[in-house]
């Protein structure tokens, strides 16, 4: 295989020259799986996915909080938890405290895991997310960051979903949701 091109399968993305020494990388067979390797330092690109952090939280009649996506985000017009990336160094429930405020202005007690799985719906941009149980404290719900509405929901009476991960958590729950589109999810 030329050293340049992508070996079948490559996420898209792939670094191209090196992070350290700005050398061009070259594809390498490294354990189980093509590494790019620069050939002048050695760096190794060991592709992890990012995390993200999510919070449910439901009102006091049992309705679930949830965030329209808004213009120029992926799956714009369709509906998630409300979530978002851990910052380097950012502890993973203050992260998904964040997030919960900046997507809907509310403040939240972060308590324990409901769910967790791996992320696919961008091939360039996989994470794996934590769903946490969210207790709200403050605040006052208004879409902002990148939603352009928050709501409550009935399980039974669920928006279109943006993503799969969603949809499996929610019937999880025992809910009907329909699925989202997998062309777009």
């Amino acid at each position: 295989m030329d050293e340049t091109q992508l070996p079948e399968g490559a996420w898209p993305g792939e670094y191209t020259y090196c992070p350290m020494c700005t050398t061009r990388l070259a594809w390498e067979e490294i354990g189980d799986a093509h590494r790019m390797r620069c050939p002048s330092c050695r760096f190794i690109h060991w592709r992890n996915p990012a995390v993200g952090a999510a919070v449910v939280v439901f009102d006091d009649e049992g309705r679930v909080l949830m965030i329209r996506r808004g213009p120029g985000m992926t799956q714009e017009g369709k509906w998630a938890i409300p979530a978002g990336f851990v910052h380097y160094g950012e502890e993973i429930r203050e992260a998904a405290g964040r997030e919960l405020e900046e997507e809907t202005g509310l403040i939240a007690d972060v308590g324990d895991v409901v769910w967790v799985a791996s992320n696919f719906h961008d091939p360039a941009k996989l994470t794996v997310g934590i769903w946490f149980a969210g207790s709200v404290t403050g605040g006052t719900l208004q879409a902002g960051d990148d939603a352009d509405e928050a709501a409550f929901f009935d399980l039974d009476d669920l928006p279109p979903l943006a993503f799969s991960t969603d949809f499996a958590y929610f019937q999880s729950l025992g809910a009907d949701p329909a699925p989202p589109d997998p062309a777009s999810a």
